[in-house]
C-alpha cells in the first residue's frame, strides 16, 4: 500500500552519496523548489524507523530538498513524499525501474537543459558584480566626501589671515622660482619639478590663476591630494 505525507526533510537518509551529484544542479532545483513553495515530484520512501525514512528513489530530488532547507530552514522543511510499505518495496522499485526506462526513451522532454542550468548562473554572477559596483562607487563617495570636508575645513581658516599667506593667493602669485623655495621650506617632495608644473598650469588659465584648491589639484599634473593639504596646512601656519 503506498501513502502520501508530508516529512520533514530530516527524518530522511538516502544511501547515495551527496557527492554523486553536481552542486549547482542541487543548487538550481533548490531555488525552484522554494520558489514554487514545495517539490513537484515526489521522494518515494520506505520507513527504517518511528518517522525515520530512506529514500527508494528520488536521490537527486532529496539532496536538492536539503540544499533548499539550507539556504532556507523555515520554507523548505517539509517535503512530499509516497511512502511505501517493506512488503511492496520490491514491486514499487519495478515500478519504478519501467518507468524511468520510458523516461529515458523519450526525447520529447529535457528535465536539465544547459540553458536552464546557465541562465542562473549568469543571474547570479551579475548580482554580484553589480553588488561590488555598488559597494565600491558607495566607498569612493565617502572618501571624497572626507577630502571634500577637509578642504572646507581648512578654507575656513584662511579668511582670517592676510590675503599675503593665503595658500591660494600664493599658488596664484608666485613665480617658478619663488614657488620651488615655498614648497622645498614646506618639505614638498619633488618641490622644484611641482613648482614649474604649477606655474605652467597657472599660466594657461584664461585668468591666469586658480579658481580654488580643487582647481589646482585637477591642473597640475601628479599633484595629489594629499599634498595639497599638506601645502594648505604649511602655508596657512607662515
Amino acid at each position: 500500500m503506498v501513502k502520501f505525507f508530508m516529512v520533514d526533510v530530516e527524518s530522511v537518509t538516502s544511501n547515495v552519496p551527496r557527492s554523486n551529484f553536481q552542486e549547482a544542479d542541487l543548487e538550481i532545483l533548490a531555488d525552484l523548489i522554494l520558489e514554487s513553495g514545495g517539490i513537484l515530484k515526489p521522494l518515494v520512501l520506505k520507513k527504517t524507523g518511528f518517522e525515520q525514512y530512506e529514500v527508494v528513489d528520488g536521490h537527486f530530488e532529496y539532496y536538492s530538498a536539503v540544499r533548499a532547507r539550507e539556504k532556507n530552514p523555515i520554507e523548505g522543511d517539509m517535503v512530499s513524499a509516497l511512502i511505501i510499505s517493506s512488503e511492496n518495496e520490491d514491486l514499487a522499485l519495478k515500478q519504478i525501474t519501467s518507468l524511468k526506462g520510458i523516461d529515458s526513451s523519450s526525447k520529447i522532454v529535457t528535465l536539465h537543459p544547459e540553458t536552464t542550468k546557465l541562465e542562473p548562473r549568469l543571474a547570479n554572477l551579475e548580482l554580484r558584480l553589480e553588488k561590488q559596483f555598488n559597494e565600491f562607487k558607495s566607498e569612493f563617495l565617502q572618501e571624497k566626501q572626507r577630502i571634500d570636508s577637509q578642504f572646507k575645513q581648512l578654507e575656513n581658516l584662511i579668511p582670517q589671515k592676510s590675503e599675503q599667506s593665503n595658500p591660494l593667493s600664493l599658488l596664484n602669485s608666485l613665480d617658478k622660482d619663488e614657488l620651488s623655495i615655498k614648497l622645498q621650506r614646506s618639505r614638498i617632495p619633488g618641490s622644484e619639478k611641482l613648482a614649474k608644473g604649477i606655474f605652467d598650469a597657472r599660466s594657461k588659465k584664461p585668468k591666469q590663476k586658480f579658481e580654488d584648491y580643487r582647481d589646482v589639484v585637477k591642473s597640475v599634473k601628479n599633484l595629489g591630494d594629499k599634498t595639497i593639504l599638506t601645502i594648505i596646512d604649511e602655508w596657512s601656519k607662515s
